[in-house]
């Protein structure tokens, strides 16, 4: 499994999202400026966002982005998935795919189905807010 660049930056501009929330819409090009990442690659990745429910758009003056809903109602798990289309380890299973002829046969499917389980479980154990979360323990050693 490998999570794409769509993926971990549709998680980097929600996170924005949420931490930039105001009452009216943000911009995505602030968002872009902020993150580092092309406004153009960003609209493919809001637009996916938009279609999913997960923002709502406005076009025009103090148009923008802002999230649907809370950032303790919005699943990591769900987002990887609208972004990367599946977090199955191997092709076989994938959501709609095709039963394995070796299925019967096959030594490693209860790992790779364990695997799977441990990415969807964990992905899911996950909501926005708790990306949201800075962790600076440790990091107050001075020399």
């Amino acid at each position: 499994m490998f999570i794409s660049t769509r993926g971990r930056y549709a998680l980097r501009v929600l996170v924005d999202m949420a931490e930039q929330q105001r009452d009216g819409y943000i911009p995505l090009k602030e968002i872009a400026e902020r993150q580092e990442i092309s406004e153009k690659y960003l609209e493919s990745i809001v637009k996916e966002l938009v279609k999913n429910g997960v923002v709502v758009g406005v076009r025009g003056k103090g148009g923008g982005y802002r999230l649907c809903r809370s950032p303790e109602q919005i699943n990591v798990g769900d987002i990887l998935l609208y972004m990367e289309g599946s977090l199955s380890p191997v092709a076989c299973l994938e959501s709609g795919a095709p039963p394995c002829a070796r299925s019967a046969s096959c030594r490693t499917l209860q790992f790779w189905r364990g695997l799977d389980e441990a990415i969807r479980s964990y992905a899911a154990g996950y909501v926005l807010a708790d990306l949201m979360q800075r962790d600076d323990d440790g990091n107050d050693y001075v020399i």
